[in-house]
């Protein structure tokens, strides 16, 4: 496995849960991604697999508007590895 710009890649933390979007349009993949991180705890990593090409260009930066961080966005083969976590709830 590689990252997007081919560099070797460290091992990934074990995602909390996961979504296989591959095959599903944009922007359903996102708003998937996004409801799937809704119901998630504060924290939790959720690792999705995307299509190369418009799904992994749009996704990501999508999410990135909406404030989530995005810790890895690796290739694996014909498809992407997407680890994004939930924010952390900040104190009132």
């Amino acid at each position: 496995m590689s990252s997007i710009d081919g560099s070797p890649m460290a091992p990934s933390p074990p995602p909390d849960h996961s979504l296989d979007l591959r095959g599903t349009p944009c922007p359903i993949n996102f708003v998937r991604t996004k409801l799937q991180l809704e119901k998630m705890e504060p924290g939790a990593l959720l690792e999705v697999w995307l299509d190369l090409g418009e799904p992994v260009e749009q996704v990501p930066d999508s999410l990135r508007m909406e404030g989530y961080g995005i810790e890895t966005l690796n290739t694996q083969g014909d498809y992407c590895v997407l680890q994004v976590r939930r924010p952390w709830l900040r104190p009132e």
